[in-house]
């Protein structure tokens, strides 16, 4: 009883409504890509902190988890901004200057009378055990 001119949005009487299966695929991808996109977003800090070597890449990836878990925007603020930022590297020059003062304070040991010895002294001879002396004593 329908006309034979209907629009093709409107299912037949007895078939499968292709356009509803036709937006049903549409949307099931795009919340499919919608979620790949927040996903690469999301951890762009941690990429980019990871790029470029940062010292405080570990730092940004932990603020990048709890704005994951509490969905509070601000850890994840700080994690971009601190994955911009180059942190000067204090450590290597620390750990340098410190194994030279223990080389310094191995080589020149202070005597009792508080100058600075320029060699250090001979250990004391080292005492032979008792076996070796009995032995010894006994020629």
């Amino acid at each position: 009883m329908a006309p034979h001119h209907l629009p093709f949005y409107l299912a037949p009487g007895s078939g499968t409504d292709t356009l509803m299966v036709v937006m049903g695929v549409f949307l099931i991808g795009t919340v499919l890509w919608v979620g790949t996109l927040y996903w690469k977003l999301h951890s762009l800090p941690e990429r980019m902190a990871h790029k470029s070597q940062k010292l405080q890449f570990e730092f940004v990836a932990v603020l990048g988890l709890i704005s994951l878990f509490t969905h509070m925007h601000i850890f994840w603020i700080a994690g971009l901004l601190l994955a911009m930022v180059d942190l000067p590297d204090f450590g290597t020059p620390l750990r340098s200057i410190a194994g030279s003062v223990e080389k310094i304070a191995d080589a020149t040991p202070v005597a009792d009378g508080g100058d600075v010895l320029t060699e250090a002294p001979a250990p004391p001879p080292a005492e032979k055990p008792e076996s070796a002396r009995k032995e010894h004593s006994h020629a």
